[in-house]
């Protein structure tokens, strides 16, 4: 995976760059796992709208991905690396050795060819998914469950990997890329490795358009409104002191959001200490 560097041959292509795809084999997708991906333009069941900035954006289809890979002990070859418009990560199509076939996220290292499992003993490579009880102290590792076999929560995107730092009877500590550190069952499974695509966090945009082909439509700041518009606008000249809101007064950067306090008693070490 690598980065390319658009020419300059006009004002939006200088500084923009992109991926070069070296390590996309397939370029069209597995029929049979694909699905309908419709559009709700960011509106609720009554057709208004209930999140801003969304909307428009290139057609799509999902591909059905495998986060639970219940598939025990049976072992696949990675047939191809795809392109996923829909995640950041690249996935790996695999072939089960009973003829199934199944996307699944690509590691870092992963390769066409190489062959993967999901089992109580497997070896401690790229792809392969154990549970943590079956993972060395130590063991990075993407694609985790918080419950035994809901599927893959934590650590799904582009560069994501968590480190298995400690276990203890039931519960095995694990410390996410934010910093927090957070028991999880050990009978969850979580994929050996780092996620694939590391270099996405690099890339430039280098124009408006291109975000609008991912669905994202323009952002207008708070301030340039009117003050009927938003709390921030009006006034003469740039307003100073305010605290970030919504255009409904709502606290919008540092605000606390987290509500689940049932969980709380799992978390050993938040990401921001207090």
């Amino acid at each position: 995976m690598g980065i390319k560097v658009f020419r300059p041959t006009s004002a939006g292509r200088r500084g923009m760059t992109g991926y070069d795809f070296s390590e996309i084999t397939k370029s069209t997708p597995e029929k049979s796992l694909t699905a309908k991906l419709s559009k709700k333009a960011a509106r609720g069941n009554h057709g208004q709208i209930t999140i801003r900035h969304k909307g428009g954006g290139h057609k799509r289809r999902y591909r059905i991905v495998d986060f639970k890979r219940t598939k025990m002990d049976v072992p696949a070859t990675v047939a191809a690396i795809e392109y996923d418009p829909n995640r950041t990560c690249r996935i790996a199509l695999i072939h089960y050795r009973d003829g199934e076939k199944s996307y699944i996220i690509a590691p870092v290292g992963l390769k066409v060819g190489d062959t993967v499992v999901s089992s109580q003993t497997a070896d401690i490579l790229p792809g392969n998914c154990l549970p943590l009880s079956a993972m060395p102290v130590g063991t990075i590792i993407h694609n985790i469950e918080m419950r035994p076999g809901k599927g893959a929560q934590l650590c799904r995107g582009a560069g994501a990997a968590a480190t298995l730092v400690a276990r203890a009877d039931k519960y095995a500590q694990v410390k996410l890329p934010s910093g927090e550190v957070r028991e999880i069952l050990v009978n969850c499974k979580a994929c050996i490795g780092q996620v694939g695509n590391t270099d996405n966090e690099n890339v430039y945009i280098g124009k408006a358009g291109r975000n609008r082909w991912k669905g994202k439509r323009p952002t207008v700041r708070g301030m340039s409104m009117n003050p009927i518009d938003h709390p921030l606008g009006g006034g003469e000249g740039r307003g100073k002191g305010h605290h970030p809101v919504t255009p409904w007064g709502q606290p919008c950067k540092g605000y606390k959001t987290r509500h689940n306090k049932s969980t709380d008693k799992f978390i050993i070490k938040r990401r921001k200490q207090k």
